[in-house]
């Protein structure tokens, strides 16, 4: 359930920020999910879909998810880019360097989930991000 956790909060900082910025209405909500976040991505759409549609500020909201590769620095090659990733082994995914195939990686970017924008209506007929 640990996708439940997640959409809470996201559900949470969404609401919170649209009543902050007074919103009439949440049109669209960008989320970006790391490949190493260990959430699926699919499950945290439905349930924040479950969220959206229960508030009259959400409930016509787009949500876009959208995943981010694990970017990686190879301490062996010195390799920077996109990593490989085994992920035979759910709760533990091996980065590897596709260059020389080390384990010797430094992830930099990949394992956060970020809720990149929120677009809103306000009652001017105002967009705001």
């Amino acid at each position: 359930m640990h996708e439940f956790a997640m959409a809470q909060g996201i559900f949470s900082t969404v609401y919170d920020t649209a009543e902050a910025n007074d919103a009439i209405e949440v049109t669209e909500v960008v989320i970006e999910i790391g490949r190493l976040a260990m959430l699926n991505p699919e499950q945290l759409k439905f349930m924040l879909g479950v969220m959206f549609e229960g508030e009259e500020l959400t409930k016509n909201a787009k949500m876009i998810i959208n995943t981010i590769d694990v970017d990686i620095k190879c301490h062996n090659c010195g390799f920077e880019g996109v990593g490989d990733i085994d992920d035979s082994d759910h709760y533990a995914p091996m980065i590897l360097c596709p260059e020389c195939e080390s384990h010797r990686v430094e992830v930099i970017n990949g394992k956060d989930i970020t809720v990149r924008s929120i677009s809103i209506e306000k009652e001017d007929d105002e967009s705001e991000e």
